[in-house]
This record gives C-alpha cells, sequence and structure tokens, in this order.
C-alpha cells in the first residue's frame, strides 16, 4: 500500500467518517441512554433505579440497531473508496494504462453521488443486513460487558467507579464486541463493495458460503488481531469521555 500511494495510501476514504465520527457516536450512545431510561421507568416507573443487566442488553441492541442505519452510507463511502480500482465511468476514450490507475471515485461527494446514479437510494444501504447482524447483537454484549466490569472494578462502598476502571472496562468491553464481530464485518464489507464490478453475492448467506468455500473458516477473522489491538485504546477512552461528560451534564442539570 505504501509504495503506490505513500503515507496517503493509509488513510485513503477516511474524510466522511472523521467528520462524522461524533454523529454515528452522539445516535448510539444517546440512543443507549434514552433506552436504558425508558426500561428503567416502564419496569420501576423511576430511571434512578439501577437497571438489570437484561435491559442493559436490550438497550445496547436498539444502540446498534439505529447506530446502522447512520452509520451503513458512510461506512460503504469509505469502504469503496479504500478499495476502488475502476475508472470512472464518465470517461468515453480509448482505455489506457493511465486510465486504469485513476480512481473511479474522486472523494466522497463523488462517491455519494454516483452510487446513488448507479444503484439508487437503496445503494448507500448495501450490505444494511450483515451490518444490522454485527451491530444489534454485538453492541448488545458491548454495552453489557462495560456494565459488568465497571460493576466488579467499583470498590464497595464507592458510587461510580474511577477513571482507571472505565478505561479497562471499556477496553474489553472493545475487545469483546470486535472479537464477535469481525466475521460478520468481513462479510459486510465484501457486499458493501459488490456493487463496484459484476455482483457476486446474492445476500448476506450467500456470501457468507462463498467466502467460507473458497478461502475456508479463516476469511471470518481476517484482521481480527489489529481490530483488538486498536479496540481496546479507543473504547477505553470512548467510555472515559463519555462518562466525564456524562457526570458534568448531571452537575449542569442539578444546579439548574
Amino acid at each position: 500500500m505504501y509504495k503506490p500511494s505513500r503515507v496517503y495510501g493509509f488513510y485513503k476514504g477516511m474524510a466522511l467518517p472523521v467528520l462524522s465520527v461524533s454523529v454515528c457516536g452522539s445516535v448510539c450512545f444517546g440512543t443507549y441512554r434514552n433506552c436504558l431510561h425508558f426500561l428503567s421507568e416502564l419496569r420501576h416507573g423511576s430511571s434512578d433505579v439501577k437497571p438489570s443487566r437484561f435491559d442493559v442488553f436490550i438497550a445496547g441492541c436498539s444502540a446498534g440497531t439505529a447506530e446502522a442505519m447512520v452509520f451503513a452510507p458512510i461506512d460503504l463511502i469509505k469502504i469503496r473508496q479504500q478499495n476502488q480500482t475502476h475508472p470512472h465511468q464518465s470517461y468515453q476514450g480509448p482505455p489506457s494504462r493511465d486510465l486504469l490507475l485513476k480512481p473511479k471515485y474522486r472523494g466522497p461527494t463523488h462517491c455519494l453521488i454516483t452510487v446513488i446514479k448507479e444503484e439508487g437510494i437503496l445503494g448507500l444501504y448495501r450490505g444494511i443486513t450483515a451490518l444490522w447482524l454485527r451491530d444489534i447483537p454485538c453492541f448488545g454484549l458491548y454495552f453489557l460487558v462495560y456494565s459488568v466490569f465497571t460493576e466488579w472494578l467499583t470498590p464497595q462502598g464507592q458510587h461510580k467507579p474511577d477513571w482507571s476502571a472505565m478505561l479497562l472496562a471499556g477496553g474489553c468491553a472493545g475487545m469483546t464486541y470486535w472479537t464477535l464481530a469481525t466475521p460478520m464485518d468481513v462479510m459486510k464489507s465484501r457486499m458493501q463493495m459488490d456493487g463496484m464490478g459484476q455482483q457476486r453475492y446474492n445476500g448476506v448467506l450467500n456470501c457468507i458460503n462463498e467466502s467460507f468455500r473458497q478461502e475456508g473458516a479463516r476469511v471470518f477473522f481476517k484482521g481480527l488481531s489489529l481490530n483488538c489491538v486498536r479496540a481496546f485504546p479507543v473504547n477505553g477512552l470512548t467510555f472515559v469521555i463519555y462518562e466525564t461528560v456524562l457526570a458534568f451534564l448531571k452537575k449542569i442539570n442539578a444546579k439548574d
């Protein structure tokens, strides 16, 4: 990757995800928090009651459902840009070596417009089934693991965990998520790429069967080690920041 694209190759297609990561994070954690409050109100008549682990799991699944709806088009555009090898379709001249080296998408906006033009609005949600199969159960377990670990790591008599406990619990939750999510993440990425050329897969099950037939069981764990190494610090810091901001907002509301 470095030889043809230099350092830029490692950041190809990252413009849109960087700009939209705050939106996806807000949708995910906002949905989780609101759903947890709703379940507590429904079951106990108060949101101050400690939620059950089942409620945490259900709220996490709801967060995964909502986050996937926002994330799917963004992720598709990122995947297409990162893996594009086809030339611009607008080119009408004779084929040449230089043409084959030109990318099909000139940027995230051009990629968005091209996908809508060639595949329709639904084309932006190609692979959404695989994304839901990945995010709904995995986000449920993600928040559940964080909740369980913070409970274990909080000293008896202390109301809330300290930042080191949140960091460790968040890191473990992130690694759990990617350990379970990587197989479907591979399938999701393959289905998203399917629209760039000749369509290879008829659906999620067909993608799973064909991938397994051609590459064996190891195909489902491509990138797992890298995902886990990245997941621990990223998700640890995510939960520390989330809990810190939440505590800050509670203090402001209490003053009002």
